[in-house]
């Protein structure tokens, strides 16, 4: 038996794992958010921090890699990610982006009344296991694994399959009531793929990290696919396009 536990984080939908063997954490969540897992584990749970076994990082961003490297220190676990070549912040733009992408959380953070906390993650994942498309959770191989970039060139899926249920991070997030793709987007067209991987694979429930959890039915995947970008939506085409809209007024 293996019970599934949602946890308000600092700006995104935590959620655990628990089987009789341990604990694992569907994404690696906010650095300001590991005082509140390890809390919820000792005190709510009433087992010790060491049972968190495995720590998921679907993607690099601060709200889904932030406290991985801190959680492993505190718990032992292991942490997971996809076997993608090289480090998603790479580079002097890589060093920008992870800069930016922190002061985005932040930015959300304050947007949701949250206190500001301290978010600094490094931004070079050392995960101890790369997992493949369509892969098992070591220990754990009730949970499939699935590539399904887009968002980035390495976010990946959980699937649940006796229970039905996915966790696609943020493959889609709910805005104003819509479900739509995530911001940045690096890879439209891989993008499109993945939202027919999920369409394919076609759990009952869908968790989302921005959204909660909803049934895959409530989702319009056809018209999210039909209103997808066709060029990539990132932090510079973005500076560029205000920039442009800034120079352009008479």
């Amino acid at each position: 038996m293996y019970k599934l536990h949602r946890l308000k984080g600092h700006i995104q939908t935590i959620y655990l794992a628990e089987h009789p063997q341990g604990l694992v954490l569907l994404d690696g969540c906010c650095r300001a958010d590991v005082a509140l897992v390890c809390h919820f584990i000792r005190h709510k749970l009433k087992r010790a921090p060491a049972e968190l076994k495995l720590v998921v990082v679907t993607h690099m961003h601060p709200d889904h890699a932030g406290g991985a490297h801190a959680l492993r220190a505190k718990t032992g676990a292991r942490i997971v990610a996809a076997d993608v070549q090289g480090h998603w912040y790479r580079g002097l733009d890589g060093m920008a982006m992870h800069l930016t992408d922190m002061a985005l959380a932040a930015w959300v953070a304050k947007r949701l009344g949250k206190p500001m906390r301290w978010l600094w993650y490094s931004r070079k994942l050392r995960a101890d296991i790369l997992l493949g498309d369509d892969s098992r959770l070591p220990d754990f191989p009730e949970w499939r694994v699935f590539h399904c970039p887009g968002h980035t060139d390495r976010d990946l899926v959980l699937l649940h399959e006796e229970e039905s249920c996915a966790y696609v991070a943020d493959l889609l997030v709910k805005v104003k009531g819509r479900y739509i793709p995530p911001f940045p987007l690096f890879y439209p067209n891989r993008y499109k793929s993945s939202l027919m991987k999920l369409k394919c694979l076609a759990p009952a429930r869908v968790m989302l990290a921005h959204g909660g959890e909803v049934s895959l039915a409530e989702i319009d995947l056809e018209r999210v696919l039909a209103e997808s970008p066709t060029v990539p939506m990132t932090h510079w085409r973005s500076v560029k396009a205000k920039l442009r809209q800034i120079l352009n007024r008479p």
